[in-house]
């Protein structure tokens, strides 16, 4: 796949900078057996069956972002994942050299060290040090698109009301929609639903530059599906029943993780680049965002629903006014 195929025009004023209030009360297009359906997320029952299973995120954003200083120059530092002990994988926002220390409020610093293919800080603190520190003096990392500085509310708005595990740098936006009195609508009517873990990192800013899409180095992300998720999804599936993922997080864990027809439980980093081609063994339905053009995201649904289908759907969405991106409106794609 060439990248020009992966671009698209928007009009700028549909990327979504605040959230749907209350959140399922945001847009719904589905797509099912070549249809188009409007909706609204708070009726998302009526379009899955009893049976179904939903598989959720339950990862949970931490403060990333944070403001500091190198060499009286201003830096700003997102933390993305742990790598070994005390260092971290960062995006930096400034010029900072290779063995430059960015001091950060309160007295921290940390040494960035990079090379071609990574930039690392070297953090003088725990993990869990590190994000309690965060906690204080760290922002919502918004994506850039959205061209404003965080605010309170943020701090809640981007993240999942079932987010419980903390590493992610940005939330699994999928799942922003979800309320409790919908997650409790789904499950009375019969709707199965589980959880998984993954924390999203680099992989989710990082845009495709290669002219030849599926030579774009994808970064890897940690995943966890536990024994009694695995035992409960791989009855689903030898049953008939459709696996429900929402989001691009939950696709690329569930197919990381199965082989031969049987999900396995697993801690794991993933690297799977899903591009049009790739032939789904667990995932019957995905439950998504809108995404940015030249995005692996964006590569992603062209592979499950059909690269001429999705740029129809996206066009329907622009043509009806469709909030786009990260806390924009959904679309549910069907087999």
């Amino acid at each position: 796949m060439r990248i020009e195929e992966l671009d698209y025009e928007y009009p700028k004023e549909l990327i979504a900078t605040t959230p749907a209030s209350p959140r399922d009360s945001a847009k719904l297009l589905v797509f099912q057996e070549g249809e188009m359906i409007h909706s609204s997320f708070r009726h998302l029952s009526e379009f899955l069956k009893k049976g179904d299973v939903l598989v959720l995120n339950k990862t949970k954003v931490f403060p990333a972002r944070i403001f500091g200083e190198c060499l009286g120059r201003k830096v700003e530092v997102i933390f993305l994942n742990k790598i070994t002990k005390n260092v971290w994988e960062v995006m930096i926002g400034g010029k900072v050299s290779d063995g430059e220390t960015v001091a950060l409020p309160d007295g921290l610093e940390i040494i960035i060290t990079k090379n071609q293919n990574e930039t690392k800080a070297k953090v003088p603190l725990s993990k869990n040090s590190l994000y309690k520190y965060l906690e204080k003096f760290g922002h919502t990392p918004l994506p850039p698109y959205m061209k404003r500085e965080d605010n309170k509310n943020d701090k809640t708005e981007y993240q999942t009301v079932f987010a419980k595990r903390v590493g992610s740098a940005a939330a699994p936006t999928a799942g922003l929609h979800f309320t409790e009195s919908l997650l409790e609508k789904l499950a009375s009517s019969g709707v199965q639903i589980e959880y998984i873990t993954l924390h999203v990192g680099l992989g989710t800013f990082a845009p495709v530059k290669t002219e030849k899409v599926e030579e774009h180095p994808i970064h890897s992300e940690y995943f966890e599906i536990d024994d009694l998720t695995a035992k409960r999804l791989n009855e689903a599936k030898k049953e008939g029943r459709r696996i429900i993922a929402c989001g691009t997080t939950v696709v690329r864990s569930l197919e990381s993780a199965i082989s031969s027809g049987t999900i396995k439980p697993q801690k794991n980093e993933t690297s799977l680049f899903i591009t049009p081609g790739h032939r789904f063994e667990c995932v019957d339905g995905i439950i998504t965002n809108f995404h940015t053009p030249r995005s692996s995201l964006l590569a992603l649904v062209y592979a499950f629903s059909g690269q001429e289908n999705i740029c129809k759907i996206y066009q329907e969405a622009i043509q009806n006014k469709y909030r786009l991106f990260s806390y924009g409106d959904g679309m549910l794609l069907l087999k």
